[in-house]
């Protein structure tokens, strides 16, 4: 009976022996997410049914069972929880199936595995005899055997059981393949360390059905190779467990010791005082853990053990309770709220305190937009006493003393900075290694914000008070028009390619608060009728800008003027182009307060941009799955085909859904944000709802669940979800005695 319940939870036994490490350890927990996708091809399927970094195709009369050309999951047998796998195969003369697997697909995901031994488990509920496993052959290239990318390559196949032998009857058995003596198959060299695909293809047509079970893969080295065989100490059970439950999950937090042993920790919950059983794992360095229960009123015991990727695992912690309950919607919305503030205070980078561009992702990269956006969430967690005034003035003190220490480029940072050394990163070519606009723009709204919350009587609040004033001062926004008679503001200034990139930035989109910080600056400012000139332009060049990126001639003049679903739109390219045009501005700028020739309101035009956002959802003529009243949000973020902007036209609609887009619109659209939230919560939430509250975003047509959060798309949440409520971070940044100066100016500028 014992055995009968392992092979139904699948999961490795718990044995307190002393780990192997494997290569040489981290000395900084910072970059344990960064070390843990060097090795891991596959742990867990964040889809419910299907695995989307997959392929499954057969040729009749050959089966393979697949779900959208994908391999389907398998929930109820598993080597780490919660699923894994499955392969289900009949193999036909004359007919063929292959089945391939590859990593996740998330940015910045470092692209080399550090291993010389591919490693898997397989686990077969009837024996397969070594004959009839299939065949098995890598690919350096995404596209597996068809090899689209140049110079991809993909090896000769080989069969699976020159290093399985025959797969038991309901036992995991480990599969070991060195890498470095495959031959390519391909005119290119196999390059291991950048293995994409991992291709298991029809070998001998026995006729019968066979069923195999995958799970666990990665690159690792093998227990003993040279420099990796010194023994490490035991692994260490995680202390000070505490769950706390919400209206559909419960969060279960922890503290813990790293060793360069961990792997992963492992999370039991025992349900209705039964047995505890494993219901997921987490990476190192993230000692946090969201079980969706999906249920209220639900009471559960949790249990944390940290293991290694051989087996072995610390006792299991001491237990934690909790229990599910129905929140209002005012708790409903401090719950939101918490969960994604956490990826900006847990998740932040180690050494800068900055936000991380995604999690997980590279360590290494910090965010200048995001970070500055995260310091509007950190304000709001401190007001919502989700850590102490004290804690948030030592993270805004860290951040700070980073950015004062960062390169600047005539006063403004880089778009992606290095956590540790605070060097540009140049991430999107060569020419990105110097100062972006747009970013320190962000950074700036979020410094402001904080030097008037954190605005008090002692030394310390009066000391960081300067601190940033300095840093705002320092930003040099004339620099940034080229030449003094320039009608526009560029984009990015580089020391060793100027204004190589020469993009001028033109509205209407996210670069409206370059043009506010601009004219606003005390000692750099620019003239107030650059406004009109450079973000409302009229010129040629501004028109076929506009026209360019919307793919309409809608608004191509700055203003609109037509109707779209019966609601007028004043300013705003297209059809209104993706929601975090009315996000990232206006988390501190007030709506309210703002308005110029071409409308009254900037509040009342957000929100018709939002209305024609859900509109057009609701319409949905490109007959998406998922889209409703409580499904839209055509924004930016990063999806099934890579970075994208979606937005509400027939062009830029991809079908996926990027959840801040309708929670980000609260203070426009309160009843239909709550509506959209209740829904990916409670209807979606056990895909959707993840350690930072909603993930980036999903496709239904595609099966899409996003796999990663971004620093750009948390923290509005946290923020406009505040200016709904309370309206602090517009109060807050509203009261620098800076803004209201510069909206005189733009009064007088736009008469």
């Amino acid at each position: 009976m014992f055995r009968m319940m392992n092979l139904c939870i699948g999961y490795r036994t718990l044995s307190g022996l002393t780990a192997v490490i494997l290569g040489i350890g981290l000395s900084n927990i910072s970059l344990a997410q960064t070390n843990y996708y060097r090795h891991v091809v596959f742990d867990n399927s964040q889809q419910l049914n299907l695995y989307w970094h997959s392929t499954a195709s057969a040729t009749a009369p050959s089966t393979l069972e697949g779900k959208d050309y994908r391999l389907p999951v398998e929930t109820k047998i598993f080597h780490s929880p919660p699923n894994a796998l499955r392969l289900e195969w009949q193999s036909q003369p004359k007919g063929s199936w292959d089945a391939e697997v590859h990593p996740v697909n998330f940015p910045n995901r470092y692209p080399e595995l550090t291993g010389h031994t591919l490693f898997f488990w397989a686990f077969a509920p009837q024996e397969i005899a070594s004959a009839d496993l299939p065949q098995i052959m890598l690919s350096d290239a995404k596209d597996g055997l068809q090899v689209a990318t140049t110079p991809g390559s993909f090896t000769e196949a080989e069969p699976l059981a020159k290093y399985s032998g025959d797969i038991p009857a309901g036992r995991w058995v480990q599969v070991r393949i060195p890498l470095d003596n495959h031959r390519s198959a391909s005119v290119y060299q196999f390059h291991p360390e950048r293995l994409q695909s991992i291709i298991f293809h029809q070998f001998r047509a026995d006729g019968a059905k066979h069923i195999l079970i995958i799970d666990d893969i990665r690159v690792d080295d093998e227990p003993g190779a040279e420099g990796t065989g010194h023994a490490v100490p035991a692994l260490t059970t995680p202390q000070h467990i505490v769950a706390k439950g919400y209206d559909r999950h419960v969060a279960i937090t922890w503290t813990a010791d790293e060793t360069n042993a961990l792997d992963h920790y492992v999370i039991y919950r025992s349900l209705d005082h039964k047995p505890f059983e494993p219901i997921g794992i987490q990476v190192p360095g993230i000692h946090r853990y969201s079980d969706f229960i999906g249920k209220a009123n639900i009471k559960a015991q949790y249990k944390v053990a940290a293991s290694d990727w051989q087996d072995h695992s610390s006792p299991l912690s001491t237990a934690a309770s909790a229990a599910t309950r129905d929140l209002n919607d005012e708790e409903l919305l401090t719950m939101l709220q918490e969960a994604a503030f956490q990826y900006y205070w847990e998740a932040a980078g180690a050494n800068s305190g900055m936000a991380h561009e995604n999690v997980p992702g590279d360590d290494r990269i910090v965010a200048t937009g995001a970070s500055g956006f995260g310091i509007s969430a950190l304000i709001v967690g401190v007001d919502r006493h989700f850590i102490t005034r004290d804690q948030g003035l030592g993270r805004l003190e860290k951040i700070v003393t980073f950015l004062e220490h960062a390169p600047r480029y005539h006063g403004a940072w880089s778009h992606y900075m290095n956590d540790v050394t605070g060097k540009t990163m140049s991430l999107f070519g060569m020419y990105d290694n110097g100062g972006d606009m747009v970013e320190t723009s962000y950074m700036i709204q979020g410094l402001l914000t904080a030097r008037q919350y954190f605005n008090g009587a002692d030394s310390r609040e009066k000391a960081l008070y300067q601190r940033i004033t300095q840093l705002w001062e320092g930003v040099e926004w004339d620099w940034y028009r080229e030449t003094s008679d320039s009608p526009f503001i560029y984009w990015h200034w580089s020391t060793q390619w100027g204004y190589q990139i020469h993009h001028p930035l033109i509205g209407f989109n996210e670069s409206l608060a370059t043009y506010l910080f601009a004219i606003a600056s005390p000692t750099h400012s620019v003239p107030a009728d650059m406004y009109y000139s450079g973000w409302a332009s009229q010129n040629p060049r501004a028109l076929e800008y506009r026209q360019g990126w919307s793919g309409s001639p809608d608004g191509k003049l700055f203003g609109n003027g037509k109707s779209y679903y019966g609601i007028k739109l004043d300013v705003g390219v297209g059809s209104g182009g993706p929601l975090f045009f009315t996000h990232y501005v206006f988390m501190g700028f007030d709506p309210h307060q703002l308005h110029d020739r071409y409308t009254a309101s900037y509040f009342n035009n957000s929100r018709n941009i939002a209305l024609i956002n859900r509109a057009w959802c609701m319409e949905n003529p490109k007959r998406f799955a998922g889209y409703g009243p409580d499904a839209w949000g055509l924004t930016a973020s990063f999806g099934f085909n890579g970075y994208s902007t979606p937005a509400p036209d027939t062009a830029n609609d991809e079908g996926t859904i990027t959840l801040t887009g309708a929670l980000s619109s609260f203070p426009y659209t309160p009843e239909a944000s709550m509506a959209a939230f209740k829904h990916y919560y409670r209807d979606l939430g056990t895909e959707l709802w993840g350690i930072y509250g909603p993930r980036d975003n999903y496709n239904p047509s595609q099966h899409w669940v996003s796999w990663h959060y971004m620093g750009l798309n948390q923290a509005p949440i946290v923020a406009m979800v505040e200016n709904y409520r309370t309206g602090l971070l517009w109060k807050t940044f509203m009261s620098n005695p800076e803004i209201p100066s510069m909206l005189k100016k733009l009064e007088v500028a736009g008469k």
